[in-house]
């Protein structure tokens, strides 16, 4: 039975949450940076907060979940959507706006000599040189192409399209963090059976290494979807819906297939989502969000708010770079398109 979202008309958000705990025993490894290692803080109070999983790397694994590497190919509850593919010059494919970091923006798909996107998208924005960018127009622009790039948001940064002041910012974003954590130190031995005294800086030898994990409270996935946003960008109802809909499925998808968010992190959903605003929503099943999704893409693409393929391709192929000289006699590099005479 498709789902009904009009309970959410007047709402400027939808706020999510999610109790997780990990699959076996109480350790978890969360996220590291280089420069940072794990991401702890404290609250006024002083409690003890750790980031497990940031914005960025909530979006990216929403997006996983969509995508089956086995066929490689859209899930099936998600046939007809659109999607940009990058292929190889032998037809075989590369990647696509689904996976890519910067999505439509990608370098492959945006950068190469195949410039079918690009062509697309200045036509399709044309007017936008100058003055204000018709945020309106852009969101039809790219839900025509990539209605997965609406909901996570992206940022067309070539200079060419409107002076790169083309950007919609998240309608969904996420991220997951543990209450009142505490420290559990340990460690190990990559030994070396062969020569344990070894030159560990080529790889030999016994290398003992250390080990930080953490125990918590408590360990909760937060979910925002921007609603007041995504109406202003004026898609119908059945843009709309669709968005809405393709946001729920993801949530409800990664909870239940993607929270092996690392070897030594590997969490489950201890109960249900909870819905803490607005208040009497409660998020559809799967199998409701499946039907209500084939039959909003079945409808967008009869009001052609799609490209008429689902599936757009791009050729890769990088641009040959050209030697020239400056007026100084040196030497720099630019692409053949910034070259050619």
């Amino acid at each position: 039975m498709s789902v009904d979202f009009s309970t959410l008309k007047d709402a400027p958000r939808l706020l999510m949450e999610a109790e997780l705990k990990p699959v076996q025993g109480d350790r978890f490894q969360p996220t590291g940076f280089a420069d940072l290692g794990p991401a702890r803080y404290q609250l006024p109070d002083g409690t003890e907060m750790l980031l497990i999983e940031s914005a960025q790397s909530v979006a990216n694994r929403l997006e996983a979940v969509c995508w089956e590497d086995t066929v490689g190919q859209l899930v099936r509850e998600l046939d007809g959507l659109p999607i940009i593919v990058v292929k190889r010059q032998d037809g075989k494919p590369l990647t696509n706006s689904l996976l890519e970091a910067h999505r439509i923006n990608s370098p492959y798909i945006l950068e190469g000599k195949d410039q079918r996107v690009f062509d697309l998208l200045k036509r399709d924005v044309a007017g936008m040189e100058e003055g204000p960018v018709d945020i309106k127009l852009l969101a039809k622009t790219v839900f025509k192409y990539d209605a997965n790039a609406v909901l996570h948001g992206v940022f067309l940064a070539k200079s060419e399209l409107a002076g790169g002041r083309l950007r919609l910012p998240r309608l969904l974003s996420g991220f997951i963090e543990a209450r009142n954590v505490r420290l559990v130190e340990s460690g190990g031995v990559k030994n070396d059976r062969v020569n344990p005294s070894g030159d560990t800086k080529q790889g030999f030898g016994n290398v003992p290494f250390h080990r930080t994990e953490f125990t918590a409270e408590k360990i909760t996935a937060y979910f925002n979807l921007d609603l007041a946003l995504l109406r202003g960008y004026g898609l119908g109802d059945d843009g709309t819906s669709l968005l809405i809909a393709l946001a729920l499925f993801k949530i409800r998808r990664f909870l239940h297939t993607g929270l092996r968010l690392r070897t030594a992190c590997d969490l489950e959903a201890a109960e249900g989502i909870t819905v803490t605003r607005p208040n009497g929503f409660a998020i559809p099943e799967e199998r409701n969000l499946t039907e209500t999704l084939q039959a909003k893409i079945a409808a967008c693409r009869k009001e052609r708010l799609f490209a008429d393929s689902s599936i757009t391709e791009v050729i890769w192929e990088p641009r040959a770079k050209t030697t020239v000289k400056n007026k100084k006699g040196d030497v720099a590099e630019v692409s053949d398109e910034d070259g050619e005479e």
